[in-house]
């Protein structure tokens, strides 16, 4: 492991891995007792999508990786899929953790958490799962390519273009309409963060085969069925009430999480009002919100 010192508070790590190895950063205290969580990002995001909860949890020891394929470990080879991520952040915890940790999911890092929880069960004292980790309301019969079209739109669209500049970048995002009205320096610099390559042919670090790979399991993967099926531990839901493009019903529909609780007696779902699916934990409210429930899976025993 080489670790390398950013700004206080923050620091970067990598880890061995399959293939090569997982570029994970650090915040909060350095003490590897303090209390600590596991971050997971989303599908096409980086571990700087957890800049506003790290603000909102200072006292808090947060481990985040860039997950295969994305980030600064889009180097990392295939296979992807929930049960390699959750290989690779089995392998984070036993480097950097020393006991079993909250682990906080978003989007499609939900679902790596809890088929994480499922196949290293010694290394999850709970779950977070925040707008994501149960299955997505998809009609059966649609494709892979179709899924992705579905449940991303412009979110997968924007992998295969390039850009001249960071400021072009910048301006993609702030049109989005998920950060038209809450854009801050945070959003910015998770921006920033996903380009790579050269002026004027960047473009975003995640790969379009991780991407799709992952967003069809989270429809039909064998592994989560099973993980949610034997699903042990407590585990909360948050849910955003507006969705990808700020659009009012949300990944998930009113009610539809609900039926996954009646299911699950570990599971418990709780709605955060005002947010969509990046400001849930991209937003000062959002995060607040996120570090609240964090708090309190801290505190239960």
């Amino acid at each position: 492991m080489n670790e390398a010192t950013a700004d206080p508070g923050y620091r970067t790590i990598e880890v061995a891995v399959r293939g090569g190895t997982l570029h994970t950063a650090l915040w909060g205290p350095a003490d590897p007792a303090a209390p600590t969580i596991l971050a997971v990002h989303g599908v096409t995001a980086s571990h700087k999508a957890w800049l506003a909860l790290s603000r909102a949890l200072p006292d808090v020891r947060i481990i985040a990786p860039d997950l295969r394929g994305r980030g600064r470990s889009n180097g990392l080879p295939a296979p992807y899929g929930m049960p390699s991520h959750a290989g690779d952040l089995a392998a984070v915890l036993t480097a950097l953790s020393t006991g079993p940790v909250v682990v906080v999911g978003h989007s499609m890092g939900g679902f790596a958490a809890v088929v994480m929880a499922n196949l290293f069960p010694a290394l999850v004292r709970s779950l977070v799962l925040v707008d994501g980790g149960l299955p997505l309301q998809v009609p059966a019969q649609l494709s892979d390519e179709e899924i992705v079209a579905e449940v991303l739109g412009p979110a997968a669209e924007r992998l295969n273009a390039a850009f001249p500049s960071k400021e072009a970048y910048r301006g993609f995002w702030r049109q989005h309409p998920a950060f038209s009205a809450d854009w801050n320096p945070l959003v910015e610099e998770y921006v920033d963060y996903d380009l790579t390559g050269e002026a004027p042919q960047l473009r975003p670090a995640t790969r379009y085969q991780a991407m799709a790979d992952d967003t069809a399991e989270l429809h039909r993967g064998a592994s989560l069925l099973k993980a949610l099926a034997e699903l042990a531990v407590e585990t909360i839901a948050l849910r955003a009430p507006r969705g990808l493009l700020n659009e009012a019903g949300g990944l998930y529909a009113p009610g539809y999480l609900n039926t996954w609780a009646d299911k699950l007696p570990s599971l418990s779902i709780r709605e955060v009002p005002d947010v969509n699916h990046y400001t849930i934990i991209m937003g000062g409210a959002g995060a607040a919100a996120v570090a609240d429930t964090v708090r309190a899976a801290l505190a239960a025993p």
